[in-house]
């Protein structure tokens, strides 16, 4: 077995790894591993051609060997699982390897052992899309080259990979994390935490409120000395879970004026104490998106970044696709998709963006919200 609790570089060498899942995070896991020199065995009980696709991918340009349609025994000969966020850990397969005292990753764990770039994670129930692209666009500069990754559908994994094959400078990793990538955290020690927000999500998952908080608050972990958590202090949860006093601790508010960054009537200021730029010329509207520019705003500060720079992309940003994107305008009737919006809160964030009549479509898999929260923003 590997010794996870040792903090020596792990080596992969001829070690014996099953990938649990064959989506996107565990195939690119799956390569990781296969270039660093580990026997690995992929399995999905899925048939969807998108698993199909994967094993074949693995099979004839990687030489991976893999199953579909069914979890064989094969998958507990091993000295570590890399396992699929989507395989929850009461789940019977991850009972019966914890019976076998095989250790488990996930796979943002698990790409993060093997890069020695800064890690900016990014969590919470809403906006996390959105502040990491805010975000990857402030820090674009001479100092960071910022990268992408994690729940957006770019494997952390692939990135890593790359790094190895083509070392680049400055590189700065920006992970969007979900709370079921955080089920299995061993040694995950991001330099950089922003939480956006906290609301009831994925209750359908976690039982319990207090245990989706436990997932998402995982990610500090295994915070060191230097290490920095950037939260939205306007948060009743968050405010009342992460201890505030900490000097590690960097809050943004659009209430509160003791921030980096702060509100003065329809302007934001900046840590020089001068008005940077008016809400108005921000590149997308919606409080919430005033949330997400602070957020990003606050983390680009702390690693160097000018004002003017923060500013410019504050103004040039025009959103993300699927979020509040506007598809067309037919007979002065505005279509918008934002099918990003997968909880309660999302959706009521999306309707209080706008002053004008809305025709609301819903529609996906339901994952134990109460839509009754949705009636006092809906007139009939």
């Amino acid at each position: 077995m590997i010794d996870l609790d040792s903090k020596e570089k792990i080596d992969l060498k001829d070690k014996r790894i099953s990938v649990i899942g064959l989506g996107l995070s565990g195939t690119e896991a799956a390569k990781l591993a296969n270039y660093l020199g580990a026997r690995v065995f992929a399995s999905d009980p899925g048939t969807g051609e998108k698993v199909y696709t994967h094993a074949m991918d693995l099979m004839h340009s990687h030489h991976i060997a893999s199953e579909t349609g069914i979890h064989s025994d094969k998958i507990y000969d091993a000295d570590l699982w890399i396992i699929s966020p989507g395989v929850p850990k009461n789940s019977d397969i991850v009972k019966k390897a914890n019976d076998k005292d095989i250790p488990i990753v996930g796979e943002i764990e698990f790409a993060s052992w093997f890069t020695n770039a800064p890690i900016i994670a990014v969590t919470g129930s809403n906006g996390k899309t959105t502040t990491s692209y805010i975000l990857s666009d402030m820090l674009k500069s001479n100092e960071v080259n910022s990268v992408l990754a994690g729940n957006m559908g770019i494997p952390f994994s692939e990135r890593v990979l790359s790094e190895i094959k083509e070392p680049k400078k400055n590189i700065a990793y920006i992970l969007e994390i979900s709370s079921f990538q955080m089920e299995f955290v061993k040694h995950f020690s991001p330099n950089i935490i922003i939480y956006t927000n906290i609301s009831p999500d994925h209750l359908d998952r976690h039982e319990s409120m207090e245990e989706y908080v436990n997932m998402k608050m995982a990610a500090m972990t295994n915070l060191k000395p230097n290490d920095l958590v950037i939260y939205n202090i306007d948060d009743k949860i968050l405010s009342e879970t992460i201890p505030t006093k900490s000097n590690q601790v960097k809050p943004f508010s659009i209430i509160n004026k003791n921030t980096l960054f702060y509100l003065n009537e329809d302007n934001i200021y900046g840590p020089s104490k001068n008005k940077l730029i008016a809400l108005k010329e921000l590149g997308i509207p919606g409080k919430h998106n005033l949330y997400n520019f602070l957020a990003a705003a606050t983390c680009s500060h702390l690693m160097g970044i000018s004002e003017n720079h923060i500013i410019q992309t504050m103004r040039k940003f025009k959103g993300v696709e699927h979020r509040l994107e506007q598809v067309t305008l037919f007979n002065g009737i505005e279509f918008i998709n934002d099918s990003k919006a997968t909880n309660i809160q999302s959706v009521i964030v999306a309707i209080e963006s706008f002053n004008k009549p809305i025709i609301l479509i819903l529609g996906g898999y339901n994952k134990g919200a109460n839509f009754r929260l949705l009636l006092p923003h809906i007139k009939s």
